[in-house]
């Protein structure tokens, strides 16, 4: 598979990203894909906090960023990146082009692709909530009727895929690629240990939350009550909120900072400090689809705050989803009981979502969709080229 992507053109693979998660989830993949890729960032997550200092500590490649995305709403979001997208593309035809997940910025990458007549690949396809309330669920279902190749996470992603009628040519199963970001990032335990010294925490003796979503944050009451519920565990146990930027300022606008005075706010911190905090937390609460895969790979128990999931793997054995109300301290409750016993137990599970081998999966993928021409044309007789699957063919891409 590397020799065939080591013959791909320099910057031939788009590779469309604009939030924090998203560079998590494709860090590998671009590893992998090396000079080949060109990553475009839309700004979707323009705060440097959560999107700028990623890339220093990722090791990725300085992208190519839009501007006018990032801070407007959904509808601006995606026009803007899409205009943005569609102009570099016809100046720069890539080969294909990747998205990951259900974002704004997803979904605009998927459009343009999809104007161009541009080969897709969708990394993590197939998930649904069947809530049509999240603006995520729009964009998900929308990217994987688009997209040519669709990089499913799990069997059950799969299975929704077929259900809803997408060909199972298109369709392979090549596990979470969120599984090899956690295993490459985690610090060690030397390193753990001087993270929870730095914030005055002991391994197993404290909560880790964190909440940005709007279900969660735009209604003074509900953020009122996702707020009082912290600090009420706050009384019991130390609790570390890395504090989100929408988080704060919904809290200062419905003045609701009293209600933080016994939590330990900090800034959004980076992604190997995250998985420091995370996996030696007793319990974490966080209303985040990413934290919820993460648990799985860290073996901590995590209280879901949200309506509805798109990821019941994780509920199984690792999470429980609960509204805003006292189910929160409630949860956590049940979870402490179980104490160290309980730890041990999660921490022995795998992950439903796979091996650690997606991003190398995905990648092998890519070489179907650009894969090296054996006639002589303009590229050489060597040189990739495009090649759109037909949605009407014969199988070409097997489940893995």
């Amino acid at each position: 598979m590397n020799h065939l992507i080591n013959t791909f053109p320099s910057r031939s693979v788009a590779v469309v990203l604009g939030t924090r998660p998203e560079l998590v989830k494709l860090a590998e993949l671009i590893r992998t894909l090396g000079p080949a890729a060109r990553v475009l960032h839309t700004g979707q997550h323009y705060d440097d906090d959560l999107s700028g200092s990623f890339l220093d500590e990722l090791g990725l490649p300085a992208p190519e960023y839009l501007t006018g995305v990032g801070g407007r709403p959904r509808a601006l979001q995606v026009a803007n990146a899409l205009a943005g997208l569609d102009e570099r593309f016809a100046a720069e035809p890539p080969l294909a082009v990747v998205v990951q997940g259900d974002t704004n910025a997803a979904l605009a990458g998927a459009l343009a692709a999809n104007a161009r007549d541009l080969p897709l690949v969708h990394v993590e396809a197939g998930l649904r909530s069947h809530d049509r309330a999240m603006p995520e669920e729009h964009n998900r279902v929308l990217i994987d009727r688009l997209a040519d190749v669709l990089c499913a996470a799990t069997p059950d992603n799969r299975e929704l895929l077929l259900a809803e009628g997408v060909p199972a040519e298109r369709i392979a199963v090549t596990g979470n690629t969120v599984v090899e970001a956690v295993r490459r990032h985690r610090p060690r335990a030397e390193d753990r240990e001087a993270v929870l010294a730095e914030y005055g925490l002991t391994r197993d003796g404290y909560v880790l939350a964190t909440i940005h979503r709007p279900e969660n944050t735009d209604d003074p009451a509900v953020l009122a009550v996702v707020l009082g519920e912290l600090a009420g565990l706050a009384h019991e146990l130390p609790v570390v909120l890395p504090l989100h930027p929408r988080t704060r300022v919904r809290t200062e606008e419905a003045g609701l900072d009293p209600l933080l005075d016994d939590v330990t706010c900090i800034p959004p911190v980076d992604y190997t400090t995250f998985l420091a905090l995370a996996g030696d937390a007793a319990v974490l609460v966080s209303d985040s689809g990413g934290v919820q895969e993460e648990t799985t790979v860290l073996g901590r128990p995590l209280v879901a705050v949200r309506r509805s999931t798109e990821r019941p793997e994780a509920l199984a054995e690792f999470a429980d989803l609960v509204t805003p109300g006292l189910g929160i301290s409630t949860a956590v409750h049940r979870r402490l009981a179980q104490g160290k016993a309980g730890l041990r137990r999660l921490a022995s599970l795998p992950s439903p979502f796979g091996d650690g081998h997606a991003s190398e999966r995905i990648a092998g993928l890519l070489t179907q969709v650009v894969r090296p021409s054996t006639a002589e044309g303009p590229r050489g007789p060597t040189a990739p080229h495009a090649v759109r699957p037909h949605r009407s063919a014969p199988a070409v891409f097997a489940g893995v």
